[in-house]
């Protein structure tokens, strides 16, 4: 089974190349999905990282160190909550 983790306060310059390398240090990375503005296409500070082995390594290894001059924020990811539709 795979562990979804989120990963916040990350750079802006980042890229899911940088972060795939720094969580596979830890297990088997599945998918990397970095959140971008839907306007803009700017990264937007955060994403989640799917691995099939190593998940809570990574993110006990992970949570409060530094990258990129930054304390990153690892969890596990919470389920995505239903939105109301916008009229």
């Amino acid at each position: 089974m795979s562990v979804n983790i989120y990963v916040g306060n990350l750079p802006f310059k980042t890229d899911e190349d940088a972060i795939r390398e720094l969580f596979e240090a830890y297990g088997a990375v599945d998918k990397v999905n970095l959140i971008t503005d839907r306007e803009t296409g700017r990264m937007r500070g955060f994403g989640f990282v799917e691995m099939s082995t190593g998940g809570e390594s990574a993110i006990e290894a992970l949570n409060g160190s530094d990258f990129g001059g930054r304390p990153l924020t690892v969890n596990p990811a919470r389920p995505r909550e239903e939105r109301r539709p916008r009229y």
